[in-house]
């Protein structure tokens, strides 16, 4: 490797403000140089060198997210991302755009100096921007891990200067870049505190210290125990059942007869078994996320046992809409999404394969293999035309596009289903990939937006799937999709109370 520093290229001509900066520079440089820091010869370089290709950040993401909190995950993603995007800043603009030469060493003490010097250009300082970006994305989901991150950060940042390598203005510079790279990443995919929804409209349920009257059925296959049971920490008269996932519908009947509140932890298919008994006995809701994605929780703003137990012993809740769908004589009802076409042949190919491969791998082979069929999935009939369509999807509540974040609802109680639709045609994964990014978008040759109430399918195609909020059954003929505005009561936190 050869640095980066043409030597052939002329110095800069006189410029009085530059270089009364650049000799300020210098002497706090030979300033940090001369002092005597106790404790840091040990640590500091040993430090610097842990943090070259971002190695110390990878394995601080990695204990970060080993906590299994989804806060704790989301801050070590957004600090890696955030470190990610400066790293690309540095090398591709800063580090070319001011061609300085390293500091000359001999003020530095030689038990202080890296074995190894680095060859590239000194301006900004590449480890302070990793750093500051990745403590300061980690600070901006979780300002409690981002504090404990803090130090570390500061310390590779004064390594830098300690060790010789960086003038002070490196390291000033490269800290402001990696802050700055934390901030446009938050503007790319906001933070969870930027999407709080609304704390309306607000009802009267009843508030249960430490727990009395609640009674909480988790689904073992989520595999969420730990979160139960710290929930029960806090609301010690609380009652838990736990149970297998194809016992959990008739567990929760049973809860509902002797329960005040029913409380549920699962997934959105648990959390939407539960939903579907709480309206049927006129209960309370009480949602802890325990499956993988959450939606529904996410979105009302519950994250965790601290949350929910909040909510519980301080009685805050909110009424929020419920989606239902009918056919022939049947009904169910959805509290994120509804879909017919692709999805749903999707979900049901994911599941075939995901015990045995895993569910990630599992979701891209089931759309590999549904993308290769060669028939639409759905037919339907639409003012009195049959239509082929790739998919139907209908949401509860109106979803936004944040940024590059996946849609989130920002109210749940806005009384329309938001239905957007993939026509057919050749080529269903250009046409699908057109509908995901033209979002909502209305005019487009595949893709379709509106928001409405009620929903009225006829001349579906026999056996035609249909996915609510996870679980897929079989529908044909007619379907109906419909709203219930403001049916079910589900606590939540307040914000401010």
């Amino acid at each position: 490797m050869s640095p980066d520093v043409d030597l052939t290229v002329p110095k800069p001509g006189r410029h009085a403000l530059r270089n009364r900066f650049l000799a300020l520079d210098s002497r706090l440089f030979e300033f940090a140089a001369e002092r005597n820091w106790p404790y840091a010869e040990p640590v500091l370089p040993r430090l610097s060198r842990s943090a070259n290709h971002g190695v110390l950040w990878f394995a601080t993401a990695a204990a970060i997210a080993a906590s299994r909190t989804p806060r704790a995950r989301r801050a070590a993603a957004r600090g890696l991302a955030s470190l990610s995007l400066a790293s690309l800043t540095i090398n591709t603009l800063g580090k070319r755009s001011v061609r300085r030469p390293r500091p000359v060493l001999d003020p530095v003490p030689l038990g202080r100096q890296l074995k190894r010097q680095p060859i590239t250009t000194s301006f900004p300082s590449g480890h302070a921007a990793s750093a500051t970006a990745f403590a300061t994305g980690v600070a901006l989901e979780s300002p409690a891990w981002g504090l404990a991150v803090a130090p570390i950060a500061w310390s590779v940042a004064l390594s830098r200067v300690y060790t010789g390598v960086h003038f002070p203005s490196d390291v000033v510079a490269g800290a402001a870049l990696g802050a700055g790279a934390a901030f446009a990443v938050r503007g790319m995919v906001p933070t969870r505190d930027r999407l709080v929804p609304p704390a309306r409209p607000c009802t009267d349920v009843p508030a249960l210290e430490d727990g009395d009257g609640l009674v909480v059925v988790a689904n073992k296959g989520s595999g969420s125990s730990d979160r139960v049971h710290a929930l029960l920490d806090t609301l010690p008269r609380a009652e838990l059942v736990e149970c297998e996932p194809a016992d959990t519908p008739a567990e929760l009947r049973k809860a509902a007869v002797r329960a005040r509140v029913l409380g549920v932890c699962g997934g959105d298919g648990t959390v939407n078994a539960a939903a579907e008994v709480a309206l049927e006995f006129g209960l309370p809701l009480a949602v802890l996320p325990g499956g993988t994605l959450n939606h529904f929780a996410l979105d009302l703003g519950v994250e965790d046992e601290r949350d929910l137990s909040r909510a519980i012993q301080r009685g805050e809740a909110v009424r929020v809409d419920v989606g239902r769908f009918t056919c022939d004589g049947r009904q169910g009802v959805f509290l994120n999404t509804c879909s017919l076409g692709v999805y749903p042949e999707l979900v049901r190919e994911r599941d075939r394969f995901s015990s045995r491969i895993g569910a990630w791998p599992a979701g891209v082979l089931g759309a590999l293999r549904v993308l290769r069929r060669d028939r639409h999935p759905l037919q339907a009939e639409v003012a009195g035309r049959a239509h082929p369509l790739w998919m139907l999807f209908a949401g509860n509540g109106t979803y936004h596009r944040m940024g590059l974040a996946p849609a989130r609802r920002l109210n749940l109680a806005d009384g329309v289903l938001d239905v957007r639709v993939v026509h057919g045609g050749r080529r269903p994964a250009l046409r699908l990939l057109a509908a995901a990014v033209a979002g909502p978008l209305t005019r487009s040759p595949a893709h379709a937006a509106v928001q409405v109430g009620r929903l009225h399918l006829s001349g579906v195609t026999p056996g035609a799937l249909l996915a609510y909020d996870g679980e897929v059954t079989e529908v044909d003929g007619e379907v109906t999709l419909e709203k219930l505005p403001e049916a079910l009561t589900v606590y939540r936190p307040l914000p401010g109370a």
